[in-house]
C-alpha cells in the first residue's frame, strides 16, 4: 500500500477528549474514527489489525473443534421473554417493527443458538459440539468510555458448547481456557485468569484480565500463586481459593475475555433436550466463551506503546514493514523496486511515498503508526547499496545491504 493513497488522516497533537492512551493513539494515528459515543468506524489501518486479531482467534477456535457460523443480530422478543432477559437486562437494545412486532438486538446469542441447537440435537450421539461466530453485538451502555475499550456496538467472538454431562462440560471449559491463553499470548499481552461471580449459572466464571490504568475493574492477585480474584467476589474469598494465601496485590485491569458454564440456564427455556443411552430425556448443558475484538485491540495498545506512539506486535500489525524514502527520483526508483520485491514475496508493506512531508514528519508519523519494522532509503544509504533498518520497539538503527532485506524482514 502506498501511503499517499491510504484512506486515513494522522494528527500529531494529543486529543483533549481521549479517556485512555489507546483511545488517543488509535484516533490520532487514523486507525479508528468516532461517529458518536461508543460507536466507531475502523479505517483501513484499524480494519487490518482487527482482521489479524480475528484470524488468530479463528485459528484457535477451530483447533479446539469450533465450527464457525453466523447468526442474526435481530431476534424476536418472545425468545428473550422465555429466558427472562427481556426485562432483566438493562443494556438490551429493544426495537419496534411493523405490526407492533418487537425485537432485541443481540448483546449475546443464547436466545438464538439454543433454539437453533434444538433443531439439530436429539440424541446423545449428537453431543458434544461447539459453534462460534465473530459478529457485531449491541449493548446500551449507560456510559461508553475509554475509546474502543467500552462501546455500544462491538465485534465479538462468541463460542457456545453443548454437552451431555457436567464432566464433559468441565473438560471442555479447561480446553477453552488454554486456547484463550494462547490467543492472548499470540496477540502480545499478558493476562490473569480471574475468578468472577458465576451469577445464577455456577459458583464461578472466569475472566481474563490485563493490567492497565485505563481499566475499570479491580482485581486482587495472589502474591504466592498469581491467581486473581475479581473485586465483586473478593469479600467471599479472604484467602486464595487455590493456595490459601492471604496476601494480594490490588490492580486496575480491563477484561479482554470471559468463559462461563451456563449449565441448563438457556437450554431449559427452549426445551433443549437429548435422549441418553438408556432412552431418558435430559437437558443439554451449555458453556459460553467470549472475546471482544475491538476491546482486545485497545488493550494491545494500552500494553504496547511509548510516548511517540503505538508499538504493534508483529502478529497483529497492519503491515510488517514501513518503507520510507527520503530524496529525489533516484531514491524513489530504488524504493519502488524494494516495495515491489517485498510485495512479490508476500511481505505486507506500507510505503511512505509522499513528496510533501519532511524526513522529521515521516519519522514522527511512522512512530505513531507503530509498524514493527522501518526501512529507510536515502541518497546516503544508496551510496553503500544499503537501507536503514529499525525495529519500532528498539532505538538501535542498523545499515543492511539491499540484497539482504528479505533475510531481515
Amino acid at each position: 500500500m502506498q501511503q499517499s493513497k491510504l484512506f486515513y488522516k494522522a494528527n500529531k497533537n494529543k486529543s483533549a477528549n481521549a479517556e485512555s492512551v489507546s483511545h488517543d493513539l488509535l484516533v490520532r494515528a487514523g486507525y479508528v474514527d468516532q461517529l458518536m459515543a461508543g460507536v466507531y468506524s475502523f479505517l483501513p489501518l484499524g480494519f487490518r489489525v482487527l482482521k489479524n486479531i480475528e484470524q488468530i482467534i479463528r485459528k484457535n477456535m477451530e483447533e479446539i473443534g469450533g465450527q464457525e457460523i453466523l447468526m442474526p443480530s435481530l431476534s424476536p422478543k418472545e425468545n428473550w421473554v422465555k429466558t427472562g432477559r427481556w426485562d432483566s437486562v438493562d443494556v438490551l437494545f429493544k426495537l419496534k417493527g411493523s405490526g407492533d412486532k418487537e425485537y432485541g438486538l443481540g448483546l449475546s446469542h443464547e436466545e438464538v443458538v439454543a433454539p437453533l441447537a434444538k433443531k439439530i440435537v436429539f440424541s446423545y450421539r449428537d453431543l458434544p459440539f461447539y459453534v462460534f461466530q465473530i459478529q457485531n453485538k449491541f449493548r446500551d451502555e449507560l456510559r461508553a468510555k475509554s475509546g474502543i475499550l467500552r462501546t455500544r456496538e462491538f465485534l465479538m467472538k462468541d463460542l457456545y458448547s453443548f454437552h451431555a454431562n457436567q464432566g464433559d462440560l468441565d473438560k471442555y471449559y479447561e480446553i477453552c481456557a488454554k486456547a484463550y491463553k494462547n490467543i492472548f499470548k499470540e496477540t502480545g499481552i499478558k493476562v490473569y485468569r480471574t475468578l468472577a461471580s458465576g451469577g445464577s449459572f455456577s459458583k464461578y466464571s472466569d475472566e481474563f484480565q490485563m493490567l492497565t490504568n485505563a481499566g475499570e475493574d479491580l482485581i486482587y492477585i495472589c502474591k504466592k500463586c498469581s491467581i486473581a480474584i475479581n473485586k465483586e467476589i473478593k469479600g467471599e474469598n479472604p484467602t486464595c481459593p487455590k493456595c490459601g494465601n492471604t496476601e494480594f496485590d490490588e490492580k486496575k485491569s480491563v477484561e479482554v475475555g470471559n468463559i462461563f458454564k451456563l449449565g441448563t440456564k438457556f437450554s431449559t427455556p427452549f426445551d433443549l433436550k437429548f435422549t441418553d443411552r438408556d432412552g431418558h430425556d435430559k437437558p443439554v448443558l451449555m458453556g459460553c466463551y467470549g472475546i471482544g475484538l475491538g476491546r482486545l485491540m485497545g488493550a494491545i495498545v494500552e500494553a504496547s506503546h511509548d510516548d511517540r506512539g503505538i508499538i504493534w506486535p508483529k502478529s497483529v500489525a497492519p503491515f510488517k514493514v514501513h518503507l520510507i524514502h527520503l530524496g529525489g527520483p533516484k531514491v524513489k526508483t530504488s524504493a519502488d523496486k524494494i516495495y515491489k520485491t517485498l510485495h512479490g514475496e508476500g511481505v505486507e508493506v506500507l510505503w511512505d511515498d509522499r513528496e510533501n512531508k519532511t524526513a522529521g514528519e515521516k519519522f514522527a508519523e511512522s512512530d505513531l503508526l507503530g509498524i514493527p519494522l522501518r526501512l529507510v532509503v536515502s541518497e546516503k544509504t544508496l551510496e553503500k547499496n544499503s537501507v536503514e533498518l529499525k525495529e519500532r520497539s528498539k532505538d538501535a538503527v542498523k545499515l543492511i545491504k539491499i540484497k539482504e532485506i528479505l533475510k531481515h524482514v
